[in-house]
């Protein structure tokens, strides 16, 4: 009996090496090579098209000028659900590869299948491939989120040579593909899942899209760290790559852009998830403030932007006396090293004291805050819980902090003000160094710096006292 022998392949970059090592020599990724076994024919480098080895390409091997191309060869198709073409910049391409990840069990199948049904109701033929469930799960899922048409083909299986004959006879204008570490080719000797099984899968299905034009979409496993799973060659694969996020405690998803060949990748859409399926949420904002509790400490208001969106977030905080050791700092929603940058700032450059408190700052509704605007907002809310004062109810605060406590100015202020006051929040904090602003119905309160917004907290709810 032959022996087996194996390579070592790099998740990140696809490199072979003949040996295990720590760290790899193609792009210095540590802890990257993964075992995998090395199969008596090589790989070709370019993989052949699913359908026809020999059918035409774009250009046919000629180049063409630039400006002689057609820029509406490939008008966007129009998905039918408003926030996912939002996300992927007005719609899906013909020939365009997307993958989309997510955590187990966050919506990454519902969302494919209603996809699917949106595009098959606009007159579409649709296949999905599904290689996790049966025909008969696939069928019951789809009957709770709407009506079934006959241009809905479905196939379950994992050999991706099998699924050229459905293509052909079906001529999808549209495939999904649930997922794509389910599948295997027979030109690699390894197991489905594995790095060099979801790289030649997925190259050989692009392939196929890109020459015959049908948008595809492909699901994908994330790892414990949040990363797609496989190599990252995978990613440079496909055009957009989608991050479906969420926490399964709330029924708040939303879809980001981490790549798009075809559009911005700030912009962010909002869904509901229940029982028929994903919702999409058309005004976030009084979503998310919905069941804010006014009045009590620790709560303040941000105006955030999601691409072109402004929505309003509630960021709350708890500082509470550290029961031993060293003092708890514990943050959801929001990057912990913000956190305790914040906390710094706050001990050193006001006159709020942190020593041997617990702090928990947490981003209500399961949503997850990344630029620095909000960090005006968070300094507040703890200051409110630390001090046992709440903000005034109809108060947001919108600022960048700096490590000598001064207020940065943020971007687009003028629209972040203009959603605050849409929805009632007439006084906004904002850094001084950006009045004056015009904003009807809003009137923006300038500070200087994390002290100064401190004081006015205190002064703030005296005065409200007194005119009470």
């Amino acid at each position: 009996m032959a022996r087996v022998r194996s390579v070592y392949v790099c998740t990140e970059c696809g490199t072979q090496q003949p040996r295990w090592l720590g760290r790899c020599p193609g792009c210095g990724a540590w802890q990257s090579l993964v075992e995998e076994p090395s199969g008596g024919e090589p790989v070709t480098a370019a993989p052949l098209d699913l359908l026809d080895a020999k059918a035409p390409r774009a250009g046919d091997g000629h180049a063409l000028p630039l400006r002689e191309v057609a820029a509406d060869a490939a008008p966007r198709g129009t998905t039918g659900i408003g926030e996912l073409d939002r996300v992927l910049g007005g719609g899906l391409v013909p020939g365009s590869v997307v993958l989309v990840g997510g955590e187990p069990g966050i919506g990454k199948s519902t969302l494919c299948l209603q996809l699917a049904l949106a595009v098959e109701k606009r007159g579409g033929r649709v296949l999905y491939v599904t290689g996790e469930e049966s025909l008969e799960q696939v069928r019951m899922h789809a009957a709770r989120l709407g009506e079934i048409g006959p241009g809905l083909l479905a196939l379950a299986e994992t050999r991706v040579e099998a699924l050229a004959k459905p293509w052909r006879d079906a001529e999808p204008a549209l495939v999904l593909v649930d997922s794509i570490q389910t599948l295997r080719t027979e030109r690699v000797e390894s197991a489905p899942g594995s790095v060099a099984q979801v790289r030649e899968c997925a190259a050989l299905l692009a392939s196929t899209a890109k020459t015959h034009g049908t948008a595809l979409v492909l699901v994908g496993h994330v790892t414990k760290e949040g990363t797609l799973a496989g190599p990252r060659v995978l990613e440079h694969l496909v055009d957009v790559v989608l991050e479906f996020e969420g926490e399964r405690g709330h029924p708040f998803r939303v879809l980001r852009a981490r790549k798009n060949r075809y559009g911005s990748t700030q912009e962010v859409g909002v869904f509901t998830l229940g029982e028929r399926g994903l919702e999409v949420v058309e005004n976030p904002s009084e979503l998310f403030l919905a069941e804010r509790h006014a009045g009590a400490p620790g709560s303040c208001i941000v105006p955030v932007l999601e691409g072109s969106r402004p929505m309003l977030l509630e960021v709350q905080a708890l500082v509470a006396p550290a029961g031993y050791g060293t003092a708890r700092r514990t943050s959801l929603g929001i990057d912990d090293a913000r956190v305790a940058l914040l906390l710094a700032v706050l001990d050193r450059r006001s006159a709020v004291d942190l020593l041997s408190r617990d702090v928990y700052v947490n981003v209500a509704g399961g949503v997850r805050v990344t630029e620095p605007a909000a960090d005006l907002a968070v300094a507040l809310a703890i200051a409110s819980s630390r001090l046992d004062v709440p903000l005034p109810p109809d108060v947001a605060a919108c600022g960048e902090v700096g490590l000598g406590g001064e207020i940065r100015r943020v971007a687009r202020l003028e629209e972040r003000l203009a959603e605050a006051a849409r929805l009632g929040y007439a006084r906004v904090l904002v850094p001084a160094r950006a009045l004056p602003l015009a904003v009807r119905g809003a009137k923006p309160i300038g500070v200087d710096d994390v002290g100064e917004a401190v004081e006015w907290l205190s002064t703030s709810v005296h005065a409200h006292a007194d005119a009470r």
